[in-house]
C-alpha cells in the first residue's frame, strides 16, 4: 500500500480547500435541519437510528466518517464507505403517510442526504467568507460525486454543478413538509442534552450556562442559513434581512475559529493527510 496515498482528493483539490474551514461545524447541523424535511429520509433516521440516546456519539461517527471520505487515504475511504453500504442495506422503515415500507439504500434518499450535505458545505464555507470562483464551485460539486460513489450512488445521476443542484432542490421540494417527527428533530437538533462535562452547570442548577448559550447560537445560525424556502417552512419568514444577518453571524464565526490554533482544530485524520502530503512534495523526482 502507498503509505503516501492522498486519497480521493487530496492538497490541489476544492474538497480539501472546503473542508479546512472550522465553520464546516455550522454547516453539518445547517445538513441536518434540511434533511428532516424529507419525511421519508425522516422516517428512515426516527426508526432506524438512537439519535435522541447517542446524539453526540452519532454526531462524532459522522463527522469521523466525512473527515475520512476527504482526507483518507483511497483504502481508508473505500472501506468507510463499504461499511456503510453494508449498513444501509439491511436497515428498512415505514413511510409515515402510506405504510409502505421502503430500503434506507433507496438511491432517492441516499441523493437527498448527499445533496444537502454537500451544499450546506459549501454554502456556508462561502457565506462565511471562504473565497470560491464559480468554477471552483462547480469543480467542488463534481469533485463530491466520488463521495456519493462511497455511499452507493451512480455518480452519473448526482448534480455535479451548482445550476444542477439549484435543479434539483426545484425538482424534490414538492415533496418536501414539516412532519410532526420533522419538527420534533429540529427541536432536539436545537436544544439537545450536552455531553456530561459540559452539562455540569445543568446539574449544579445553571441550566443555560456557557456551553449551552454557545451551542444555541450555532444552531440559531445554521437555521437561519437555510434557503428561504426552508426557513419558511420551519416557521420562519424567509426575509432577506435574516440571510444577511446570517452572514453576519457566521462571518464573525469563521474569524474566532481563526483565532484558534490550527492544531486545536485539526483532528489525526486531517494531520495525517498533510503530513503524507508534505512527504509527496519533499520527495525526490524519479530518475
Amino acid at each position: 500500500m502507498d503509505s503516501d496515498d492522498l486519497g480521493l482528493f487530496g492538497p490541489g483539490s476544492v474538497t480539501w480547500k472546503v473542508h479546512e474551514e472550522p465553520i464546516l461545524i455550522v454547516a453539518g447541523l445547517r445538513s441536518l435541519y434540511l434533511q428532516a424535511l424529507h419525511p421519508q429520509a425522516m422516517a428512515g433516521v426516527a426508526q432506524n437510528s438512537n439519535y435522541r440516546t447517542d446524539a453526540w456519539g452519532r454526531l462524532v461517527r459522522t463527522a469521523t466518517y466525512v473527515a475520512t471520505t476527504v482526507y483518507g487515504t483511497t483504502a481508508e475511504a473505500e472501506a468507510a464507505g463499504a461499511r456503510l453500504r453494508r449498513l444501509h442495506a439491511r436497515l428498512r422503515a415505514t413511510d409515515p403517510a402510506t405504510g409502505v415500507e421502503f430500503r434506507i439504500d433507496d438511491p432517492d434518499l441516499l441523493r437527498w442526504v448527499h445533496i444537502t450535505e454537500v451544499e450546506s458545505f459549501l454554502s456556508t464555507a462561502r457565506r462565511a467568507g471562504l473565497p470560491l470562483s464559480d468554477d471552483e464551485v462547480d469543480g467542488y460539486y463534481t469533485e463530491q460525486r466520488r463521495s456519493a460513489a462511497l455511499v452507493g450512488l451512480d455518480p452519473a445521476t448526482v448534480p455535479g454543478t451548482a445550476a444542477e443542484v439549484a435543479d434539483y432542490y426545484r425538482a424534490v421540494r414538492p415533496q418536501l413538509r414539516m412532519t410532526r417527527e420533522a419538527a420534533e428533530t429540529a427541536l432536539f437538533l436545537t436544544a439537545p442534552p450536552l455531553p456530561w462535562k459540559l452539562s455540569l452547570p445543568a446539574r449544579l442548577g445553571l441550566t443555560l450556562g456557557p456551553p449551552r448559550w454557545a451551542y444555541l447560537g450555532i444552531a440559531g445560525t445554521a437555521l437561519a442559513l437555510l434557503p428561504a424556502w426552508a426557513r419558511r417552512m420551519y416557521g420562519g419568514l424567509g426575509l432577506p434581512t435574516t440571510a444577511l444577518s446570517a452572514d453576519l453571524t457566521v462571518r464573525a464565526l469563521r474569524l474566532a475559529f481563526a483565532a484558534v490554533p490550527r492544531r486545536y482544530l485539526e483532528g489525526p485524520l486531517i494531520q495525517a493527510a498533510k503530513e503524507r502530503a508534505a512527504r509527496r512534495t519533499a520527495a525526490p523526482l524519479p530518475g
